[in-house]
């Protein structure tokens, strides 16, 4: 999609594609400009060195022989190329000798160093230039004093230094300009051609950088548009180059990524509360109906208002389970983490269930030798442990042998292992022991057994929130439910 001037220049990229091309012209003025100075004071201040001791030259000869020698020295002189200028003239600004032909008006009026640079000719420039110019049929006619001075004043530039010698006569010693001038035009002409090219960079950079960058917010930004539309599944482009737009979707994909399981869990949540408590709350009505139906003993009222508390209570706790696990998935908890001793909390958890487990003719027995120590919270682990072994309890009364749980602990691997193994028929499918640990999933058919199918949801929330795992194995017979945490460093 095109974009007019005013839409580019609104662009993070445009913006500072411009500012970096201001501020590098801005640099290479000021830089320009300073090297320019400088190499003009520099040139100015040989010029002028170069000058004395030309000046100091002339003076030598003119002690040694007067105004003769200087004159022939300064015609010596005249004659040698370079761009130094020698000039005498009379007291009124006649030229006698030297090299020039002509001069700015004003120059030969003040003793000492020009003011500032003039201009002049050099002798025989003007005639030959007349020449040039002049039509055949007035080639031998001679210049007049009108024409010299023009001829002068379009002439070259220099600077010089006027004297006055004892007898009034001028003397003047300058030096050309020529060399400073150009180099003047040289540095203009390359600070036009840095200028042009930095405009050139800036353009090349934003068309091949900025419009790249441009593309992919673009991409970015439609990719938003959908998810915000309602597609949770879709994700923000990366193309695999590492810079800061692939580590931003990067992030903002796994952040997606995690909305959209939590979303997808509360899908589920929302399911399995509509499903799986529907019978609960369907028994509590008809027995509320069948207590109001006819006539009833005081006891039978009792009796089912006693059943319909239990029902609720059973019914909190199931609200409670899914209140639970939600949180830690979530990945926040109000519970607070600090060091635990595992070997601890399993013998806490193996006596409160040692008079269940001898009700339900199992033998419960645990192997826990030595300290066990994880950073964590010990009323969710003790939780998570007590629906495991809970389970375990109930699952083994339909063992072929003598029913028994063992409960074990170990470090293998850098982790720290708590094993709950029994006897009973256990999972044998791989499917449904994946399964086992969703909400509400019974893997028994008959539903004899009470419980709600949340124990192990529970037990693996716990595990997820304590960056361990939950891994049912087959227990050869049985199943044993491993919690791997890992284990805790002390410094």
């Amino acid at each position: 999609m095109a974009l007019s001037v005013p839409a580019i220049m609104k662009t993070t990229a445009a913006r500072l594609s411009a500012l970096y091309l201001l501020l590098f012209a801005l640099c290479a003025v000021l830089l320009v400009l300073y090297m320019t100075s400088l190499s003009a004071r520099m040139l100015t201040g040989q010029t002028q060195e170069t000058i004395n001791d030309e000046v100091l030259g002339l003076a030598r000869a003119y002690q040694r022989g007067g105004l003769p020698v200087l004159v022939r020295v300064v015609e010596a002189r005249s004659r040698q190329p370079g761009a130094n200028l020698y000039l005498i003239a009379d007291a009124n600004g006649q030229i006698l000798t030297g090299n020039v032909q002509s001069l700015e008006p004003g120059v030969l009026e003040n003793e000492g160093w020009t003011t500032s640079p003039f201009s002049y000719q050099r002798f025989g420039e003007g005639e030959l230039d007349r020449l040039r110019n002049l039509p055949a049929d007035k080639g031998t006619a001679q210049p007049d004093q009108s024409d010299t001075q023009a001829q002068g004043e379009k002439g070259h530039n220099a600077i010089a230094l006027v004297l006055r010698l004892p007898n009034q006569m001028i003397m003047l010693v300058g030096r050309d300009l020529g060399e400073p001038e150009r180099f003047r035009a040289v540095i203009r002409r390359s600070l036009m051609l840095a200028l042009g090219m930095m405009a050139l960079g800036g353009i090349l950079i934003w068309f091949f950088v900025g419009r790249a960058a441009l593309k992919r917010i673009d991409g970015v930004s439609e990719a938003s548009r959908r998810i915000m539309g309602g597609d949770l599944s879709g994700r923000l482009p990366v193309t695999g180059t590492g810079d800061e737009f692939d580590r931003l979707s990067e992030n903002l994909n796994a952040m997606l990524a995690r909305i959209a399981t939590l979303n997808e869990g509360l899908k589920q949540v929302s399911d399995n509360i509509a499903h799986d408590l529907k019978t609960p709350l369907t028994r509590l009505r008809n027995r509320a109906e069948a207590t109001l139906s006819g006539k009833q003993k005081t006891s039978d009222y009792r009796q089912a208002l006693e059943g319909t508390i239990a029902e609720s209570d059973q019914l909190i706790k199931t609200f409670n389970a899914i209140l639970m696990i939600s949180r830690l998935e979530a990945g926040y908890s109000s519970e607070h983490t600090h060091r635990v001793d595992l070997a601890a909390a399993v013998r806490d958890v193996v006596e409160l269930y040692e008079p269940v487990a001898e009700e339900a003719g199992v033998s419960l027995d645990s192997d826990v030798k030595g300290v066990f120590v994880v950073d964590g919270n010990r009323e969710l682990i003790g939780q998570a442990l007590s629906n495991i072994v809970d389970n375990a309890i109930k699952y083994s009364t339909d063992s072929t042998s003598k029913p028994a749980v063992r409960v074990k602990l170990e470090r293998t691997h850098g982790e720290i292992r708590l094993s709950v193994t029994d006897n009973g028929q256990g999972i044998p499918d791989d499917a449904d022991r994946a399964r086992a640990t969703e909400r509400f999933v019974r893997l028994e058919k008959s539903r004899s057994q009470p419980g709600s199918g949340l124990g192990l949801s529970l037990a693996k929330a716990v595990m997820t929130f304590h960056y361990g795992r939950l891994d049912l194995l087959p227990g050869n017979p049985g199943l044993s439910v491993v919690m791997s945490f890992p284990a805790r460093e002390d410094h």
